[in-house]
């Protein structure tokens, strides 16, 4: 007697599967195509099936947020001060350079999720656990800013596709009004894969402002810096 052939059982939907998928889906074709309906047919489920997980869009934005935040690396054991400080955000930098997209998600939430907080909280901890006061830290915490999170918002962002003899041309007609400008933007020790502006080595730029900060911070706690008085 055949016995009939069993259907394979169905990996059963859950709210971290659904984040796992939208963050990789969001990876392969951007987060502007990221949609409900996009999301259920990668699953293989109804679009109402995803619901009951997340009750709308903006709360699966929300939910990848805390799952891309949730890769960044803890604290590494044993480092201490500003280079455990260092270390977590460039590993933030790694995590966020596999998830392009996840920067302008993180940019437009209006409230702070709870991962995100969760990482704040432990980011200030490490400021204050090395001794620095209740004061200092929040300005550094400002002066750090989006970098927390291993990105920047640059005051060019400049398409590194533009056609070499079209840029020379806007450069030459730059020359005369806006010749410090234009001394910057010929730089020779540039990368053409770069965001930061046409062809700066966006790694070394970010290193550079954040080692900055960093000693400038550890200056100002050694010498028991107040912003009053």
């Amino acid at each position: 007697m055949t016995r009939p052939t069993e259907t394979p059982r169905r990996t059963p939907l859950s709210t971290e599967r659904v984040l796992r998928a939208a963050v990789a889906l969001a990876d392969t074709i951007g987060i502007e195509a990221l949609s409900m309906r996009r999301l259920s047919q990668e699953l293989g489920v109804v679009p109402m099936a995803l619901y009951k997980h997340v009750a709308h869009k903006e709360e699966l934005l929300d939910g990848m947020v805390d799952a891309v935040v949730g890769e960044i690396d803890p604290p590494r054991s044993g480092a201490q001060g500003m280079t455990a400080v260092r270390g977590r955000i460039l590993s933030a930098r790694r995590v966020l350079s596999r998830h392009p997209w996840a920067s302008r998600v993180i940019e437009s939430r209006t409230a702070p999720t709870p991962a995100l907080l969760a990482y704040m909280d432990s980011m200030i901890g490490m400021f204050r656990a090395d001794g620095y006061s209740v004061d200092l830290t929040h300005h550094a915490m400002h002066a750090l800013g989006s970098r927390l999170l291993g990105f920047s918002q640059e005051l060019f962002d400049q398409s590194p596709d533009v056609d070499p003899g079209v840029r020379e041309a806007g450069l030459r007609a730059m020359a005369t009004a806006y010749p410090h400008v234009v001394e910057i933007a010929v730089r020779a020790d540039h990368d053409g894969r770069s965001v930061v502006g046409q062809g700066c080595d966006d790694q070394f730029e970010f290193e550079f402002s954040l080692d900055l900060l960093l000693d400038g911070f550890e200056r100002l706690r050694a010498r028991g810096w107040r912003s009053t008085g």
